[in-house]
């Protein structure tokens, strides 16, 4: 308000948006101008973000206004909360943003704050003003710069980032174990994970999957001497501990990167109170967070592929001594063989997704907004690689599962054998053929739900919960 009185030309308070920066505000017209702020920029189409995307994307933008540089009016802060605990959950439509302040997204979630738009409380969707009337919300009265407020943030991004997070650490985890089974499953050598090798190697990637590597394979008769069928085994096994270590890196890069956005403030302008001054930021930027995940993204690759190849030589008699395709029928049986194909659909899925995005070369705005990092979209396709890379873990975990009780009666490592546990506890052996993919996604879900590493298991076992 003193900006205001003061006459002080502000973007967004006394100005338009984007290119028409250059547009003095009438006094009269700075309210009006706030709410069709919002409504000009609720251009979303595309699929419906879910329920737990809405809650993410609002929170995240709750918790930055809370830094209280935004100059958002306290009844709009109050109205966000009293949405997320009413469960008020307004339609978005996921395309629209480019990554350099969500504003589309943005836009439609703040719609039922104007009375516009459409929310689901309840099992129901019905106009947003009419959702916010039957969870006794009052619409809030806008200020002089409440509409850019709301908008000039990166919270999808930042929301659903967050949710990403959680499921790339599982798929990791996962993949992992389901590495380490199939060591216990072809007789690997594990001279590779020696301590004084690792020490010569030094590189922070290779000595992580070492470390975790040796705590799931712990009190394996692996380590015995002879235990090994071979000298060198194929370098997809081989590969493993710097494989899984470096992308164990780039998935803790991105959390850290999350955890430095929730904690930020990405108003433009930002009110910085004790000096009384507004000033133009780019705070909202996420060219970091874009380009954490694109590496994340292609670690997670690389472990895939690691996996797809270990499915095919448990499989095979001369890379793994055990019967074709797992199955003890002989050849009038398929077994695992048709699971080859689903693995490599999903590694081939995997290795496109993670293809950089890059920068959008169009310029929008008339030309001023000439750079973003396309955030939203390589957040999306993260997460995508995170789900198909824990569907291939899921069937690296049951073809290992049966290579290790063909194998007979061998001693698995505290985490191998708990991870042959959780296969058995959801996944029969394979007797007779039978419809596999169901259960392979079923054993998916439940890693999803963070039922094949508990926090004790995976604390045990040194690897991340």
């Amino acid at each position: 308000m003193r900006a205001l009185a003061r006459g002080d030309t502000v973007y967004g308070l006394t100005t338009g948006l984007g290119a028409a920066v250059d547009t003095r505000l009438a006094d009269e017209a700075i309210l009006a101008f706030q709410a069709r702020a919002i409504q000009a920029r609720a251009v979303g189409v595309g699929d419906i973000m879910t329920t737990e995307e809405v809650r993410a994307m609002l929170a995240a933008r709750l918790a930055a206004i809370c830094h209280g540089t935004s100059g958002i009016s306290p009844d709009l802060a109050e109205a966000i909360a009293a949405m997320l605990n009413a469960g008020v959950h307004p339609v978005v439509r996921r395309i629209g943003s480019l990554g350099e302040a969500d504003l589309s997204p943005l836009a439609q979630a703040f719609l039922p704050l104007v009375g516009a738009g459409e929310a689901q409380i309840g099992g129901r969707t019905m106009p947003g003003g009419d959702a916010l009337a039957a969870a006794g919300i009052a619409l809030p009265a806008l200020g002089p710069k409440d509409g850019l407020a709301l908008l000039n943030a990166n919270a999808q991004s930042i929301g659903l980032a967050a949710l990403a997070v959680a499921d790339m650490q599982r798929a990791l985890d996962s993949a992992l174990l389901a590495g380490a089974l199939s060591l216990e499953a072809f007789r690997a050598n594990l001279s590779p994970l020696d301590a004084e090798l690792d020490r010569l190697r030094g590189t922070s990637g290779h000595a992580e999957g070492v470390r975790q590597l040796t705590a799931v394979l712990a009190g394996s008769d692996l380590w015995a001497p002879g235990a090994a069928r071979r000298v060198q085994d194929p370098l997809s096994f081989r590969c493993l501990a710097p494989v899984a270590g470096h992308a164990a890196r780039a998935s803790s890069a991105v959390r850290l990167a999350v955890e430095a956005e929730l904690a930020s403030a990405p108003d433009s302008p930002m009110v910085l109170i004790e000096r009384d001054a507004m000033l133009s930021s780019v705070n909202f930027d996420t060219t970091e967070l874009a380009l954490t995940l694109e590496a994340a993204g292609l670690a997670m690759s690389h472990v895939a592929a690691i996996s797809a190849a270990r499915i095919v030589k448990l499989m095979s008699p001369a890379a793994s001594d055990l019967p074709r395709f797992l199955t003890r029928h002989g050849g009038s049986h398929s077994g695992f063989a048709t699971s080859q194909k689903t693995a490599s659909a999903l590694e081939a899925e995997i290795r496109h997704l993670a293809l950089p995005l890059g920068a959008p070369t169009l310029p929008v705005a008339d030309g001023v907004e000439d750079y973003a990092p396309m955030t939203p979209r390589i957040v999306e396709k993260t997460h995508a690689i995170a789900r198909r890379l824990t569907r291939l873990a899921a069937i690296e975990l049951v073809v290992a599962a049966e290579a290790v009780d063909l194998r007979g009666p061998i001693r698995l490592g505290s985490g191998t054998g708990a991870a042959h546990a959780f296969v058995r506890s959801l996944v029969p052996r394979l007797g007779d053929d039978r419809p596999m993919g169901r259960e392979y996604e079923a054993l998916a879900r439940a890693i999803e739900a963070g039922d094949l590493m508990p926090t004790d298991i995976a604390a045990d076992n040194g690897v991340a919960p």
